[in-house]
């Protein structure tokens, strides 16, 4: 079986609505997953923005959100993540803040990566790492990847 995450909120490509962004109650949207792979510890969520700050003239990837040591066993994050599993940790995004902020682009459409990581290794107290921080204290560890990407543009010209 293949790891595969899906969001009631959208399709893999198409609009987030705004209710997940900076226009609306900046939730996040909810995610689940199934086909965890045997043998898996924890998984890991990266959301991030490989269209900053222009998908014209990309300069950066923006990180949106970072969750790690999330137990095999969850099979997804409801809306806004009220129940996030104790032993799961948040780490840094962008904003230099823990936590899911949404998109909020300056210009254009932008694609938003959400990314789930089999891991065969429960990691450390990282304290709040940043995404970098994380890909690197999961290096040897992923078993699977998936990944949903959503798009977001601003409707009022930003």
């Amino acid at each position: 079986m293949t790891l595969r995450m899906t969001s009631a909120s959208f399709e893999n490509e198409t609009a987030i609505p705004a209710r997940h962004t900076c226009d609306g109650a900046d939730v996040s949207p909810p995610l689940a997953w199934t086909g965890v792979p045997p043998g898996t510890k924890s998984l890991a969520l990266v959301v991030d923005d490989p269209d900053a700050p222009d998908p014209r003239a990309p300069q950066m990837t923006w990180v949106h959100w970072v969750v790690y040591d999330i137990p095999p066993s969850v099979s997804g994050l409801a809306e806004g993540a009220p129940d996030m599993p104790a032993s799961a940790r948040q780490g840094r995004n962008d904003w230099k803040a823990t936590g899911y902020r949404g998109p909020c682009p300056p210009a254009g459409r932008h694609r938003y990566f959400h990314k789930l990581f089999a891991l065969d290794a429960v990691l450390p107290d990282l304290g709040a790492p940043d995404a970098a921080a994380l890909q690197q204290a999961m290096k040897g560890h992923v078993l699977a990847q998936a990944t949903i990407i959503g798009t977001y543009a601003r409707s009022d010209g930003h």
